[in-house]
């Protein structure tokens, strides 16, 4: 009796199976090493996958480690008009709440001032949104009517400290306004900064607060 090619006679018992018929014993022999196959085929894909998330990481820490140790955001826009009536709308927090990019995107957002109502010593604690966070900002210099310094510290999404400045420079009928903020940066923030461009969104709000300065003063 002719037994036929092995791969013919099981092309020809998986139609079988195919078609509702029980297993042949000597299939059913071969099962528990097929399996095995199958799962030693997966192993080498599964420790190139390892090897690429540990080379992506780190990848990730390297490129961290190469950033600066300190950040500088910073805008400007021309107003057409003088710094004296530019300066009251920075220096004075109430008045920084009508053009603020961050109380527009949380109307709601909860605060308390305290101290002066400006001039250095003037406070803002602040509790907002997701897009807010929570924090305070405190005027620590004033120089009428080309300069104000704050200080903005973070508490939440993530602590931060940093320096924020306003500088007003007259160029005859206009005034270049200028919304600078800069701070360190720690290694943790390195890594989130590969991701996340400060300087593209930070400068986003601070243009967006800028226009909003700009429409208040010259209307």
């Amino acid at each position: 009796m002719s037994i036929g090619c092995p791969t013919v006679r099981l092309v020809g018992e998986c139609s079988r199976l195919q078609r509702g018929h029980p297993a042949p014993r000597w299939l059913r022999t071969l099962k528990p090493f097929l399996q095995r196959d199958t799962a030693m085929a997966a192993i080498p894909t599964l420790k190139l996958s390892l090897i690429a998330v540990v080379v992506a990481i780190a990848a990730v820490l390297i490129l961290a480690a190469t950033k600066p140790d300190t950040f500088r955001v910073q805008r400007t826009a021309s107003i057409k008009a003088p710094p004296q009536k530019i300066f009251p709308l920075i220096d004075n927090l109430h008045s920084n709440a009508r053009w603020s990019p961050y109380c527009r995107k949380d109307p709601a957002m909860r605060g308390a001032y305290s101290g002066p109502d400006s001039g250095a010593g003037a406070q803002f604690d602040f509790d907002g949104n997701r897009e807010v966070g929570s924090g305070r900002v405190t005027i620590t210099d004033s120089a009428r009517p080309g300069r104000v310094t704050m200080r903005l510290q973070m508490f939440k999404p993530m602590a931060v400290d940093n320096v924020v400045e306003f500088t007003l420079a007259s160029r005859g009928e206009t005034t270049d306004v200028t919304w600078a903020m800069q701070g360190k940066l720690p290694y943790v923030a390195k890594i989130l900064h590969i991701f996340w461009d400060m300087d593209s969104m930070v400068g986003r709000d601070f243009e967006a607060g800028l226009a909003n300065l700009k429409a208040i003063v010259e209307t």
